[in-house]
């Protein structure tokens, strides 16, 4: 290249990468390296492999490349790989090289085909290389590949996106020509990263393998997606690597990133010195502090002591509250979880109370009976109405108690999450987890208590003129006023994913579509663009019962059945509807209860408020306000 120097840059980077490797982190530190990016079988081994001129990467189906593998190419007078994980022993034979890969990826995957994003170090010196660094990412995948995780995809965009998001990361992207190059899986990645085409260098194999009557022109000519530093045709591995246009590609692609790299390095160099001199320096200090330090100061202890007791209480707050640097966006933690069990589960438990319809009207009967005595009443006496209300609040204190466990059971979930931290200290640990228990066991019990005194309010009086209560003299204005606002609108209640599962597989069989749940209607869509409407189901009449999974079947299923027997959905009694996991069943009851949509066999009455009574007895036939003249809402 003409500049001692400059060729020495390469070098000095990887001498970087292998130390830190060797200390387990990368101190912050963001080194310049270029990425070698792809989907499955776009050709990034054949690729690699030719830079060094040997067979030495991991061949088969489904994801072989399991683990970043960090290639260092050194120009030298012998060949041989070497491995960091192994330092000192020489591989001149590349099938061991090859073996050595496929072992140390088991080594942390383990043997269930899972990805892992620690690197394998792997310097090869050679005769026929450059001084080169490159990182191999496992290859994208669209589904699951023979017993791979179902997760997969996502594992790998991850991996992936800590490499390429990088400033001084280059990405060498590879598509294959016989695939829709628009569409390439690396050139999306690319293009999402580097939007300006800055940091990648497009390479497109297969070129041989294209349909007739197609070809690459745009994207040879860079008019598909624009890329700064260039794009090479390659077509692998149909061509011998012994082939003389091969040849000239491969050294012309060689030169090209060493080049790059080398420049790249060059310009992030002064940046990568300041950091390492600030980062030097703040080392420094912390070394200073600790000459004279020692271990049996009580004052350090007490110090140390104190501050991973207010970490613990900065962490539980910012669990509770939803703040922090770590919010977790595969499921519902801390204040998610107990905000869903106030305004999902509870109403839900409320309207599960179990109400026997002939009973509760036989005990009304008494009632009025009893209290009118030997006379004979025109009206349906007061007394007789706080008796049964009374009778019913009471059984709301289940529900209420049951809340408060569930909430302390998430609370006493989240400190032992909080806790983590310490796991170094277990004694420690293990005596904060005491301490914080004890103290909400402690008000467990007072929280209790206030529920229940709550509860013995309500029941110590009954405001009957309370703005819920209508009562016969604003009966007609309520119910205008009710028409009217139903008049004004169907207000959305909840838009989700939802499977309808027992369509039969000779009608298609189970499918998931987009669902619209209103105040009125339940309708469901194509997917959630909401343009292709598959049907509209009225939710007045209908009722919802839970419905046990299949013997094959991993979804949670609940069902929707009309109260007057007919048939909810073209010929289906009912409607059963899967979700993938209990919790999201739960939401979309809660949803449905928003609805007017109640569970089956269920009276869905009274819930007291501090102020007043309102008085709620749905059932499937004529409830007792209508037979009783009792005011209802």
């Amino acid at each position: 290249m003409g500049n001692r120097g400059m060729e020495d840059l390469i070098p000095l980077v990887n001498r970087l990468q292998d130390a830190f490797a060797a200390i387990g982190q990368n101190a912050n530190l963001d080194l310049p390296q270029i990425a070698v990016v792809g989907g499955q079988s776009a050709g990034k081994s054949s690729v690699l492999e030719n830079f060094v001129g040997r067979d030495f990467l991991p061949r088969g189906s489904g994801i072989v490349t399991r683990r970043p593998l960090v290639l260092q190419l050194v120009n030298a007078s012998t060949e041989y790989g070497e491995f960091l994980h192994c330092k000192g022993k020489k591989f001149t034979d590349f099938e061991e090289v090859r073996l050595e890969i496929e072992a140390e990826t088991d080594r942390v995957t383990g043997s269930n085909k899972g990805i892992s994003p620690v690197p394998i170090n792997l310097r090869v010196y050679s005769p026929h290389v450059l001084n080169l660094t490159l990182v191999d990412l496992p290859g994208m995948t669209k589904v699951p590949v023979g017993d791979q995780p179902p997760d997969i995809e996502f594992q790998i965009r991850d991996m992936l996106m800590q490499f390429v998001t990088k400033e001084n990361c280059l990405i060498l992207a590879v598509s294959p020509a016989n695939s829709d190059l628009a569409n390439s899986d690396a050139l999306k990645i690319a293009k999402e990263v580097d939007p300006q085409g800055q940091r990648t260098i497009g390479v497109i194999t297969k070129l041989d393998l294209m349909d007739e009557g197609t070809d690459a022109r745009d994207v040879l000519e860079n008019k598909l997606l624009p890329l700064r530093r260039g794009r090479f045709p390659r077509a692998l591995p149909m061509i011998s690597f012994l082939c003389f246009p091969c040849v000239r590609f491969i050294v012309i692609l060689n030169l090209l990133l060493v080049q790059q790299l080398t420049n790249h390095i060059r310009d992030t160099l002064p940046g990568l010195r300041n950091k390492l001199q600030s980062q030097l320096l703040s080392i420094e200090k912390e070394v200073e502090e600790y000459k004279n330090f020692r271990p049996d100061d009580p004052a350090r202890k007490t110090k140390a002591l104190l501050q991973m007791v207010q970490q613990f209480a900065v962490d539980f707050e910012k669990r509770i509250e939803g703040s922090g640097d770590q919010i977790d966006t595969y499921e519902l933690s801390g204040g998610a979880r107990i905000n869903r069990i106030f305004h999902e589960r509870f109403p839900f438990e409320l309207v599960k109370m179990e109400f026997d319809e002939k009973e509760l009207r036989r005990e009304i009967s008494y009632a009025i009976k009893n209290i009118h005595g030997i006379r004979t009443g025109l009206f349906t006496p007061d007394m007789a109405f706080e008796t049964i209300v009374k009778k019913q609040v009471k059984k709301i204190k289940e529900p209420c108690l049951k809340c408060v466990d569930m909430v302390i059971s998430e609370l006493i979930s989240t400190v032992r999450q909080c806790t983590k931290k310490l796991s170094q200290y277990p004694h420690l640990r293990e005596e904060m987890e005491r301490i914080v228990t004890t103290h909400i066991r402690e008000r467990e019990g007072r929280t209790k208590d206030q529920v229940m005194l709550l509860i013995d309010i309500e029941l110590a009086y009954m405001n009957t003129n309370h703005e819920d209560f209508i009562g016969f003299a604003n009966a007609q204005q309520r119910s205008s006023q009710m028409s009217k606002k139903k008049a004004a609108g169907n207000q959305v209640i909840r838009k989700g994913w939802l499977t309808i599962n027992n369509i039969g597989i000779m009608k298609g069989g189970s499918k998931e579509y987009w669902f619209v749940l209103t105040a009125e209607n339940l309708s469901w869509y194509k997917d959630d663009e909401e343009k292709e409407k598959k049907y509209m189901l009225p939710v007045d009449n209908l009722k919802l019962r839970d419905v046990e999974k299949g013997f094959m079947s991993s979804k949670h299923i609940f069902a929707l059945f009309n109260t007057e027997q007919r048939n909810v959905y073209k010929d289906y009694r009912q409607l059963e509807l899967a979700c993938e996991t209990q919790e999201e069943v739960d939401s979309w009851k809660a949803s449905f209860l928003r609805a007017g949509v109640y569970p089956d066999g269920h009276w869905h009455l009274l819930l007291c408020k501090c102020r007043g009574v309102t008085w709620e007895p749905w059932s499937l036939s004529q409830s007792p306000c209508e037979e009783w003249q009792w005011p209802c809402r």
